[in-house]
């Protein structure tokens, strides 16, 4: 840079030529490997044009990840979206600053400037002079009059408010070397219903690449890469709608809930696409908004016991409210499917943030003894598996199933694998008996467990004209759903669900385990995948071996507890305060909770591999003094025995 503070031509008295950088501190040069992050205000309609940076990055072949940052209200307050680009593949959110900061909006402005890397780059709106107070001697200013491009350029107020934001998009792509023709196939598509907006934006992308002249420098650059393959960017949220329809559900019960709404958005979307009957032209469906959620998670065991495949989406909040009726579907065995996309609790908490805090919360929701199985799922792709085999595991086991996600995975769009279905699934009804088959029972038994598996038959309603019609007790009852208060009655029912638990590891994922054999063990489960896998990378430099174990499901298969039992130190990540999958881990299999080292983090953000690098390091370091320690002072009594 020949100078270290750049503007735009019509803002170059603001600063003057003074030079403000540390000559000391090198500006950043990287390709491919750095992250952006947008300052923006809330409302502005800036979600697009950052979204078509980082679309823009997907299609010349590079790994990135976008996140969106937003404040819990409808307009006006910062939003920030944070763009990580890199060729090796790490999609965790990445520590200790940005490097280039886009910030237009003066309202988080000092915060923006604080948080660039040193050598990194401010990118700002120079029609204005810069304040004084936020210029700093170790990174690089650029400057571009965003406002008076926009007021010559248009009239309209709303239009100078939308073209802005795709203005310094065009300047990002002179400035980092992003295709132009790349960025308009993405607007050709995005806007292919709407041809007359085409050339408008374009338009828009050009005057913001005119707009970087010679003056302006930057040592991060986007080199056209094949390292995509046939990856798919996707939110978790539109994939868990589209399990739940590849699933046969019918039915989608809700009360809207920030992180989680989108899935019901998104069920009904492609519903509305994939379930209408070719004939007639009907909908093979229903979406229901209900009045709350205590009444939507109602509404689901209703549809369920009658045969139609339902579900329901919600958050924390949400599921609070939810338990009692959670409760009724475990203890009257009636199937059920819910989606809880997790926000920072507790009550109101952060709405817009993420965590992994609901997971004491569902796996025992409801009072007195109560266990439901949790479903995993750590990318896109594992939201529409484990959400579409949420349904054949709730009929198997005539039980709720709760597919426990988060908001960093729900309302993000994230690199997976492209989905897949096998068009000759059959889904897995249960044991649920015909016509036939009740005409063959003297008498049915609705809760009476004949081959000891846990699980009893049930009918549908209308399957029988004499024998189909059965009561589902969430009262204590016999074997043949008849109410008692009879003390050995009612422990045999909750002895068979127990057995019901511990046998229902055969219908879930198995976890998935890598290494090969090191001392140290890390487990890990949901959007914690990413950042684990990234420190075993670190660690590995580090000389640190270390093996991982994804969790996929609750209850735990039996590797769990086998590999916890071939590692000396084991660590166990998650985004809450609590400890919560730690205690699940040492409650369900009865393990030394001392065998367990907590790695935590819930602060609202994404965890990063520094975080799990670093804990882990810490506990090690420890150990090994404490260890050594031990020796010494063994081997200095055994001297002393000796002497005596």
């Amino acid at each position: 840079m020949s100078e270290s503070v750049k503007t735009g031509k019509s803002n170059a008295s603001a600063i003057g030529s003074k030079k403000t950088t540390d000559q000391s501190v090198l500006p950043i040069e990287a390709t491919n490997d750095f992250v952006v992050k947008f300052a923006n205000v809330n409302g502005s309609g800036s979600a697009s044009a950052n979204a078509l940076f980082a679309k823009s990055v997907f299609r010349m072949g590079v790994p990135v990840t976008p996140r969106n940052i937003f404040p819990s209200n409808i307009q006006g307050l910062p939003t920030w979206y944070e763009v990580r680009i890199s060729e090796q593949g790490y999609t965790a959110r990445r520590a200790g600053g940005v490097d280039f900061m886009v910030s237009v909006n003066p309202q988080s402005m000092a915060d923006d400037v604080r948080e660039v890397r040193p050598g990194g780059y401010f990118f700002y709106d120079s029609t204005r002079p810069l304040d004084i107070r936020l210029l700093r001697r170790d990174i690089n200013y650029v400057g571009v009059p965003l406002t008076e491009i926009t007021n010559r350029a248009y009239d309209d107020a709303r239009l100078r408010q939308l073209f802005k934001n795709v203005i310094y998009v065009g300047a990002l792509a002179a400035l980092l070397n992003i295709d132009m023709g790349v960025l308009e196939q993405l607007i050709a598509e995005q806007f292919a219903g709407k041809k007359k907006l085409i050339e408008p934006n374009c338009s828009a992308l050009k005057l913001g690449f005119d707009a970087i002249s010679d003056e302006h420098s930057c040592g991060l650059r986007i080199e056209k890469r094949d390292l995509i393959g046939d990856q798919i960017l996707l939110s978790g949220n539109s994939a868990c709608g589209l399990g739940a329809v590849y699933a046969g559900a019918t039915v989608a019960a809700w009360y809207p809930i920030t992180p989680s709404t989108s899935v019901a958005e998104a069920f009904e979307k492609y519903a509305g696409k994939l379930r209408i009957d070719p004939d007639t032209g009907h909908r093979n469906y229903v979406v229901i908004q209900a009045e709350d959620e205590l009444a939507a998670m109602g509404m689901v065991i209703g549809a369920n016991w009658n045969g139609a495949r339902s579900f329901t989406a919600t958050s924390g909040p949400g599921v609070s409210l939810m338990t009692e009726f959670l409760g009724l579907a475990y203890f009257a065995e009636v199937p059920a499917v819910l989606i809880d996309v997790q926000r920072a609790g507790p009550s109101t908490g952060m709405p817009t943030r993420t965590q992994q805090s609901d997971i004491l919360s569902t796996v025992y929701a409801s009072h007195g003894d109560t266990r439901h199985i949790v479903l995993l799922p750590s990318n896109p792709k594992e939201c529409f598996e484990l959400t579409a085999a949420s349904f054949d595991i709730a009929e198997r086991l005539q039980t709720p199933v709760i597919v426990l996600t988060d908001l960093d995975i729900g309302m993000n769009d994230s690199l997976c694998d492209p989905l897949e279905w096998d068009d000759s699934h059959t889904y897995d009804r249960g044991k649920v008996l015909d016509a036939e088959a009740l005409d063959n029972i003297e008498r049915f038994g609705r809760y009476l467990d004949e081959d000891g598996d846990g699980i009893t038959p049930r009918t549908l309603p209308g399957t029988h004209p004499e024998k189909g019609a059965f009561f589902t007790r969430g009262t204590s009852r016999d074997e043949y759903a008849t109410y008692t208060e009879k003390g050995d009655a009612y422990e045999r029912n909750m002895q068979r669900l127990l057995r019901k638990w511990n046998g229902a590891s055969e219908y879930l994922p198995a976890p998935i385990e890598k290494g090969s054999g090191a001392s140290v063990g890390i487990i890990h489960f949901g959007t914690s995948v990413a950042a684990v896998h990234e420190a075993i990378d670190q660690l590995a430099h580090a000389g640190i071996g270390a093996d991982s174990l994804q969790l996929l499901a609750v209850p735990f298969h039996d590797s769990v507890a086998a590999f916890i039992d071939k590692h000396e130190s084991v660590f166990v990540v998650e985004q809450n305060r609590d400890a919560q999958m730690r205690t699940v881990l040492v409650t369900e299999l009865e393990i030394d909770p001392a065998r367990l080292q907590p790695v935590l983090y819930y602060d609202g953000s994404p965890l990063t591999a520094d975080t799990v690098y670093t804990k882990i390091v810490e506990v090690l370091g420890k150990a090994s003094v404490s260890a050594s320690t031990s020796t010494t002072t063994i081997a200095g009594n055994s001297d002393t025995a000796a002497g005596d």
